[in-house]
């Protein structure tokens, strides 16, 4: 006999492959395409979006990203929503091997929950959005000249510096020539512990306000000598990526980025927020180059945040999605409920 199943929520994947507007380059790679996968969850004719990304570094693809997904399809239109947390925890036993698999999910069903309520997804937490930080505006590395031309052509408050390169200090230097706008920079696991104490006193004086990810993530002996060392706080990213990083970071890093593709989602990203919290560290969130739909579900944690890196639309030749507006680093949420992200539907 055939299972039959009564369909509580319907579920739809959309891959996309988004232009940058420039070839953006770390320390480790450069690309022009930034593949994605959007997943949409409908029930009592709403829909909530959620948003993950590939990447090469943890080898992530999105036709990996489909298959995880459409292995469960069955138990997901079969799910009766009741509240995010919950479908989180019936998923994670099921993709507990695939973090980004699961935030597609999870930034869908906190959206289509939140429009369940009739409330915006900050509103559900009872938070107030009035301080929210601003977001920054990434510089990827390249020529000395075309960093320096990204800067004048995209003048903003604050901007995060790609680094990695035998001449960083020199692109510091020659960029704060051209603003005073306060200067981030990630290394993106480039340096060893002698260059990152080196280049912390230098960056400094050039007024960098702090160093994300120096060294590369399993080195925590130099992570250890670097912390106790540095003259500028650091911001751990490749070294934290699911809850478990959160503790281990402490003493090692003054703060934490916390992507919400890597953790599993909002769901586990607001209990490393609060664990991080309570011991003390700042925190983060930042972007993988997402459209306008996970840098929307971004935007609803910014009152717990200290920074926020989520100028992925920015970076973007052509969005596919309405939601989240950017205007010189504020945020503007969308009117409507939930993360307020909507696809544009001619794709």
């Amino acid at each position: 006999m055939i299972p039959q199943y009564i369909y509580f929520m319907k579920l739809n994947l959309y891959p996309f492959e988004l232009r940058f507007r420039h070839t953006f380059t770390i320390s480790r790679k450069s690309k022009s395409v930034q593949p994605l996968l959007v997943a949409e969850l409908q029930q009592d004719e709403l829909s909530g979006l959620g948003e993950t990304a590939d990447n090469a570094y943890y080898h992530i693809t999105v036709p990996m990203l489909m298959e995880a997904i459409n292995a469960h399809r069955s138990f997901i239109e079969a799910y009766q929503l009741e509240t995010p947390e919950a479908f989180w925890e019936a998923m994670y036993s099921r993709l507990s091997d695939n973090m980004f698999a699961l935030c597609a999910l999870d930034i869908a069903a906190h959206d289509l929950h939140a429009k369940q309520l009739g409330k915006k997804l900050y509103e559900v937490w009872n938070l107030d959005p009035s301080h929210n930080p601003m977001t920054d505006y990434t510089i990827g590395i390249d020529t000395m000249e075309n960093m320096v031309r990204k800067l004048v052509e995209f003048p903003w408050p604050i901007y995060k510096i790609k680094l990695g390169t035998k001449e960083d200090i020199a692109i510091i230097r020659e960029l704060r020539k051209h603003s005073n706008a306060v200067f981030r920079v990630d290394a993106n696991c480039a340096w060893t512990v002698d260059e990152t104490l080196r280049n912390a006193e230098a960056l400094r004086e050039l007024g960098v306000e702090f160093i994300e990810q120096p060294m590369p993530a399993a080195d925590w002996d130099g992570m250890k000598k670097v912390w106790q060392q540095s003259a500028l706080p650091l911001i751990a990213d490749e070294s934290c990526i699911v809850e478990t990083d959160v503790k281990r970071c402490h003493g090692f890093f003054h703060g934490i980025n916390i992507k919400l593709t890597k953790c599993g989602g909002i769901t586990p990203a607001r209990r490393m927020i609060l664990e991080a919290k309570q011991l003390g560290m700042k925190v983060m969130t930042g972007s993988m180059n997402e459209s306008t739909v996970g840098t929307s579900a971004v935007a609803h944690l910014l009152p717990y945040l200290d920074y926020v890196d989520m100028d992925g639309p920015l970076l973007l030749a052509e969005d596919i999605a309405d939601g989240v507006k950017i205007r010189d680093g504020r945020i503007i949420y969308a009117s409507g409920n939930g993360t307020g992200a909507v696809l544009h539907r001619a794709f």
